[in-house]
């Protein structure tokens, strides 16, 4: 019998490095948006295959970025095509609130803000 995978966190973080901001040339994990990513079994989740559901926690740049829902839907259209996964919640919070000590070093070289 074929047998899925089950998601980690970390196949969800590495998932969303390919999810950018429109206004800087860096994914959303390395700029430090991605607060938290939980993934649990979902019993409720029809087939024969069993999935999971996945919630995220993001915040972005600034409380008036205009990409907000953008970036939303990017994430899960990404996630969107994991088969293993059933739901996608995305939570928006500004707690705590985003700063540039979050960017990764790797991300810092990127932008040119070592």
């Amino acid at each position: 019998m074929f047998q899925v995978k089950e998601l980690t966190e970390q196949d969800i973080l590495t998932a969303l490095r390919d999810v950018y901001d429109p206004e800087l040339p860096v994914n959303i994990v390395d700029l430090g948006l991605v607060y938290r990513v939980a993934v649990a079994p979902d019993p409720d989740a029809p087939g024969m295959v069993p999935r999971q559901r996945v919630e995220i926690d993001v915040t972005l740049t600034s409380q008036g970025c205009p990409a907000h829902e953008l970036i939303i839907e990017k994430i899960k259209n990404r996630l969107a095509g994991l088969q293993q996964i059933s739901e996608t919640v995305v939570n928006l919070t500004w707690d705590p609130p985003w700063t540039p000590h979050r960017i990764t070093p790797a991300a810092r070289k990127q932008l040119g803000i070592e």
